[in-house]
């Protein structure tokens, strides 16, 4: 047998800089990416935070004011009410939200054929494809109160006294506003939902019917289960997506009427843009980040622990 006599401390070098090589490359490829997060993302959330503590006038002398812009939100009437509106967002998001691309999903894995169920996908996911704004302003069109397509139909099945203006009346526009998009099937949780279930493998699904388990008891039993790390992470955007949400409301109802529909979002920049509050703008800013951070923590460790390990010894 033919020893390889080069000594450990000789052939070490080599093999650890061959090693560290890619990885310097790697590290220098991740520098630019690093650097515009730096720039664009981590230093505006960091000066939020730090103007936060000042009567911040922008190009102006701006006095440390502390925790001055805190307390001012603890007795804004508007702030609070705008979260109440957020819970109500959260919960529908959640809901209704869900139900609908569930149940689309549960029913396009039941189609039989090769061609109808991708026909069927492509037709439900096309409408991801538009942009948000004209989505917006279509329903506003659906709204409208006198021309709207909406009140027509309620007119014409013999419903007009249900007829209103929706986004202009309190009691409607909130409710109004989140059914922007119905039925919801064309965005990210159909494609998850529809994902978990064509990974199903059919014998469960054939045992299930075996056994004499209907379409809802195997939704409970066997898909919802098989779904609770994407419930998990639908759950951790659908709680950044509502603390940022404010696109729709701005762009259909600019947060009225009567502050029907004004959320942490749109106070914070109607302070901002309307009062010149650039300080306690800031300390709103902050109050979602830091929000935003301990519910992501919670929902990020609250999933089920990995036991593998303690298995393993046992």
């Amino acid at each position: 047998m033919v020893q390889n006599l080069t000594p450990p401390a000789e052939r070490s070098p080599v093999r650890r800089r061959s090693r560290l090589r890619p990885t310097l490359v790697a590290y220098a490829l991740l520098l630019p990416t690093l650097a515009l997060l730096g720039l664009f993302a981590y230093y505006p959330a960091f000066s939020g935070i730090f103007h936060s503590l000042f009567d911040w006038r922008p190009g102006f002398d701006s006095p440390f004011v502390g925790i001055d812009n805190y307390l001012a939100l603890a007795n804004d009437r508007l702030w609070w009410q705008s979260f109440r509106n957020l819970g109500l967002i959260f919960i529908f998001t959640v809901t209704v939200g869900w139900i609908l691309p569930l149940l689309a999903a549960e029913l396009l894995i039941t189609l039989r054929g090769s061609r109808s169920p991708v026909i069927y996908r492509a037709l439900l996911v096309a409408p991801m494809a538009f942009p948000a704004v004209v989505t917006v302003l279509l329903w506003q069109a659906i709204y409208h109160p006198n021309q709207g397509l909406l009140n027509e139909i309620l007119g014409s099945i013999g419903l007009g006294d249900f007829a209103r203006n929706w986004l202009g009346t309190p009691d409607s526009a909130l409710l109004a506003l989140l059914f922007i998009g119905f039925p919801f099937v064309a965005g990210l949780p159909f494609l998850v939902f529809l994902s978990v279930l064509q990974n199903i493998p059919t014998e469960i699904f054939e045992a299930a019917e075996l056994d004499g388990a209907g379409r809802l008891r195997r939704l409970i039993s066997i898909d919802l289960p098989l779904m609770a790390s994407q419930l998990k992470l639908l759950i951790f955007l659908a709680t950044i997506s509502v603390l940022q949400y404010g696109f729709a409301a701005f762009l259909a109802t600019g947060g009225g009427p009567d502050n029907a529909t004004l959320v942490p979002v749109l106070r914070m920049l109607n302070v901002a843009f309307q009062g010149s509050d650039w300080g306690i703008a800031a300390a709103m800013a902050t109050v979602l980040f830091t929000i935003a951070l301990i519910l992501s923590i919670v929902i990020v460790m609250s999933g089920p622990k990995n036991t593998k390990g303690a298995d393993d010894e046992r």
